[in-house]
Order: structure tokens, then sequence, then C-alpha cells
């Protein structure tokens, strides 16, 4: 396994959207690993192959405390969704920065595992939140085009400022 690079917000990359996964093969399981793997390395809780520049519909998602609940959803699709609660969300691709967003409460979603069985699950909570989350990022879209056009000149500012510090 290997560790993959996360592209930074405003990287052109983040708003390329993600095509459909067609193949499920060795290939397709050795680079879930690789973004399982960066994603606990990166303590994370939710990655899109969007944000490694892999422009493949694939997210991994880990909630659990000791990080061995993985789940894989390839080609997912929200099919349902109710309800509306903010909550304060960051992201890999835009480190150090939280703010509030608001997304649908709950939401059904259909995708395909690894082997491309295809499944649908009902999710509420942090899972809805994260699902939907990383959905947008394989359509293009981070977290913080959500906020105002003021807020996300700041976040830039501060972003180009912290990179010029590392």
């Amino acid at each position: 396994m290997a560790l993959l690079n996360i592209l930074h917000y405003p990287d052109k990359r983040l708003h390329t959207i993600a095509q459909p996964v067609t193949h499920f093969d060795s290939n397709l399981q050795h680079f879930i690993d690789d973004m399982a793997e960066t994603m606990y390395a990166s303590r994370g809780i939710g990655l899109a192959a969007t944000q490694v520049d892999v422009h493949q519909q694939v997210i991994v998602i880990d909630l659990s405390e000791e990080k061995n609940q993985l789940q894989v959803f390839i080609n997912p699709k929200i099919t349902q969704s109710s309800g509306e609660v903010e909550y304060e969300e960051g992201c890999l691709s835009v480190p150090g920065i939280f703010d509030k967003v608001t997304r649908a409460e709950m939401v059904t979603v259909e995708a395909q595992n690894p082997q491309g069985e295809s499944f649908t699950i009902q999710a509420d909570g942090l899972l809805a939140i994260c699902i939907q989350h990383e959905i947008d990022h394989l359509r293009g879209k981070v977290f913080v085009e959500y906020l105002s056009r003021l807020k996300q000149n700041r976040i830039k500012s501060k972003l180009k400022k912290q990179e010029k510090n590392s």
C-alpha cells in the first residue's frame, strides 16, 4: 500500500467531475486500500478519489474510533433525502479550516461495493453528512464553496499563507 498525495483547495483538479467505475478488479481494490491508508494517515474520516487526483467515483469512509470499519461506496447516488441539519465540516483538501454547512439530515444511497455488487443504505447523523460531503467531491465541489464569497477568499488567503510558511 502507498500514501497518495491529497490535493489542496483551490487546486483546479478538485473541480473535475469523477467518472463511473466500470472495472471491478484487483487494481480497484489496490486503489481502495491506498485511499484508506491515506485517509487513516491523515486522520480523516472520509476521502473521495477526486481528492487524490483520480477522477473515478470511489469514496472511503470510516467513522469508528478504532479505524476498523471501512465503508466503500463506488458509483454512489443519493436517491432520497429528507430533513435539514447544520454541521461544522472540515476537509483533508482544506486543512485547518472548519465551517458550518447545511445538508440533508437523512439520505438513502445506492452504490456498489469493490466486487461490483449493488447495495442501498439509509444514513443519518455524521454518516449522512460525510456521504454528502464526499459525493460533492465526486461532483467537483468542495465544502467551502457553500460559504460566502468573502469567506472563500479569506480561506484561500489563509491557505496560501500556510503554504508559504511550510
